[in-house]
């Protein structure tokens, strides 16, 4: 696919573990080059984080797998006089400069905003961090779990008796990621018209709190600070997780036609009449009473025969799925969601990745090679440590 929007961009990725290499991989997705530079003989930490201790070992952990696909690999050490004169020269041809240090890290090591852009004044550089390059908390260390504790997230997160919990996956990360992909491509928009970089300060902790929508706006707005409420949605009512007969379903019927809709399908149209549950408000004050009625009406048929029936009517709801079971859903093989690759240096071995739901004319963005080898395009780029040369062989 060679009509991607970011097609001839290259990105140098200075990034590791996850917000910095998410952010890439959408980048490499939309058609950037992306050259991942790593520290020699160590490399991103993220490739000896997974499940599988044999992988960890060969520097291709699961979490490096999943994000770097369709990547370059080059090895320089910034704080080495001959690395550093490397990657000057690259940056002189580069379109993004991308990092996820602790704030003030470039600064130390002598490529602050100032160095850059004389460096390359079409530069855009892209900084990530968990609070932003300002402010007292900008020296703190901020894993995904330390600013979803500080969002607010975990507070909201379970029930009111197992509150707080972490979310089930990085969502700080994963919301930092794309937050600083969009700025990324606002800049690049940018320059196309000014002919100037810019200089993007990603604060995850700011990216996450906006990502919260209503659990943030509503205290912000009305004064109200939201709550826990395990599975139920606090806006609307009926709308959480059901009991079928064989599992759980989740139903949102948060408009009145919704659940009138429902209740008719369910052959409980009393409820429509009861007092209890009128309108909305009326039903989220006696939410217990009116869960308890659908429940019972629900657990005559299994869960997937209700998300057919109700779908179709169009009442909003689903099974609850497990990840395995997730990932087989046919909606994903026709959207052509996973790409199979050749598994890094194992050719008995097929690795499947995910794309990031987005279709260009009709055409699902995929990577097209794995995941590098630690160093694996040093030649490509004609790397010579000991002169700090650059003599690029493949352009973009």
């Amino acid at each position: 696919m060679d009509n991607r929007p970011l097609r001839g961009v290259r990105v140098l990725d200075l990034t590791n573990v996850l917000a910095g290499p998410y952010c890439s991989y959408q980048l490499m997705l939309l058609g950037a080059e992306v050259v991942k530079i790593e520290k020699p003989g160590h490399g991103d930490l993220a490739r000896r984080l997974g499940p599988e201790p044999a992988l960890n070992e060969a520097g291709l952990g699961t979490s490096f797998l999943a994000q770097n696909a369709g990547k370059k690999s080059i090895e320089l050490d910034l704080k080495d006089p001959h690395h550093r004169a490397s990657f000057e020269e690259l940056l002189g041809g580069a379109d993004v400069l991308l990092e996820n240090f602790r704030a003030g890290v470039m600064e130390r090591l002598g490529y602050d905003w100032d160095t850059l852009r004389r460096a390359n004044s079409r530069l855009i550089y892209c900084a990530i961090s968990g609070f932003g390059q300002g402010g007292p908390m900008s020296q703190a260390p901020a894993y995904d779990q330390i600013i979803q504790g500080l969002a607010g997230m975990m507070s909201i997160t379970g029930t009111p008796e197992t509150a707080p919990l972490r979310v089930g996956f990085p969502v700080s990360d994963s919301v930092g990621g794309l937050v600083a992909a969009m700025a990324i491509c606002a800049a690049l928009t940018g320059r196309s018209q000014t002919g100037e970089g810019a200089f993007l300060d990603v604060s995850m902790l700011e990216a996450s709190l906006s990502a919260m929508g209503w659990a943030t706006s509503n205290y912000l707005v009305s004064g109200v600070p939201p709550k826990p409420m395990g599975d139920q949605n606090a806006t609307a009512a009926p709308s959480g997780t059901f009991d079928a007969a064989d599992g759980p379903l989740n139903i949102a019927a948060n408009r009145q036609q919704q659940f009138e809709v429902l209740c008719r399908l369910l052959g409980r149209d009393e409820l429509v009449v009861d007092e209890r549950f009128a309108d909305r408000e009326a039903r989220k004050a006696n939410r217990a009473a009116l869960n308890q009625e659908i429940n019972a009406a629900l657990r005559r048929r299994p869960a997937v025969e209700w998300e057919r029936i109700l779908s179709a009517a169009g009442v909003p709801a689903a099974r609850i799925l497990t990840v395995p079971q997730a990932v087989q859903l046919e909606q994903l093989q026709v959207r052509g969601f996973f790409t199979d690759l050749a598994f890094p240096d194992n050719a008995d071995r097929t690795l499947r990745v995910s794309g990031n739901g987005v279709h260009v004319n009709g055409t699902p963005l995929r990577p097209a090679t794995p995941p590098p080898l630690l160093g694996e395009h040093n030649d490509e780029f004609a790397l010579n440590a000991d002169l700090g040369v650059v003599d690029e062989v493949a352009a973009p």
